[in-house]
């Protein structure tokens, strides 16, 4: 945890090098076979190689912290909160970070230690100026204010279903007029032959950046029952039902979709 300014230094880069996959150890989680598949969990062995996991798992990621950078210019506020819930190794933070006003107030939120451990180490290296706060904890539990930005970059996904719609209820009245919330997901697609070749692809594509089938097998079924999916419709409506007046789609490759929703 930081809570001094320091001098800004030029934004994307700083993002990216403190979690670019090529300074993180390889992800080999699931590269050898196993007779019994544990539900994922966040624990010391997803952190570790968090950084290239998500990168050759998540077509688009990388434009996602892009644009979050881009879109904390635009909405965050001096004087105001932006909050990263679901922060794992700060990514997401150090985008906001680095575009957000001096005077603003970050807040980082994980319920898995060894992310925040690791997320802190991130920030510590850090060097630009708005303040920021890591919190271990699960962000259902904790209250909400003066907030101008808020990220869910692949987070509500792991939320029990029955309770995002209360999460995201808390969150838009936390937001100023005007503020914003970001929604990254792992979407559930309207028609069976969308879905079976969108998911498809998506495999094709880790295939590509270079896990092996069984490694690909391994991890769909450990995330079975652990990562739930919703179509972007239902997103869509959740997040006016929770009182934003504007959604938008901002991006999407194959099932993986990024929402804009402002109040």
């Amino acid at each position: 945890m930081t809570d001094t300014p320091r001098d800004r230094v030029a934004p994307d880069r700083v993002a990216q090098d403190r979690v670019a996959p090529d300074r993180n150890p390889r992800d080999q989680v699931y590269a050898e076979p196993r007779k019994r598949l544990e539900r994922f969990v966040f624990d010391d062995n997803v952190a570790r190689v968090f950084a290239d996991m998500v990168s050759r798992s998540v077509p688009g990621y990388e434009l996602t912290l892009t644009m979050i950078g881009v879109l904390a210019a635009h909405y965050a506020r001096a004087h105001t909160v932006c909050y990263d819930l679901g922060c794992s190794l700060g990514a997401s933070t150090l985008a906001m970070r680095h575009h957000a006003p001096e005077h603003c107030r970050i807040i980082a939120v994980d319920n898995s230690p060894a992310m925040v451990e690791r997320c802190a180490a991130n920030i510590k290296q850090d060097q630009a100026a708005p303040a920021v706060d890591i919190i271990c904890a699960d962000l259902q539990t904790l209250q909400y204010t003066d907030a101008s930005l808020v990220t869910l970059n692949f987070t509500l996904q792991f939320i029990p279903a029955a309770q995002r719609l209360d999460l995201l209820q808390r969150l838009q009245r936390s937001l100023i007029s005007g503020g914003a919330l970001i929604l990254s997901e792992k979407i559930a697609l309207p028609g069976t032959g969308e879905q079976a070749l969108f998911e498809q692809l998506h495999h094709d594509f880790k295939h590509a950046m270079g896990y092996s089938r069984m490694e690909i097998a391994q991890k769909r079924a450990a995330l079975d029952q652990v990562l739930i999916p919703d179509s972007a419709a239902t997103h869509k409506e959740r997040l006016h039902r929770a009182g934003f007046s504007e959604v938008y789609t901002w991006f999407q490759c194959f099932n993986f979709v990024s929402l804009l929703a402002i109040k």
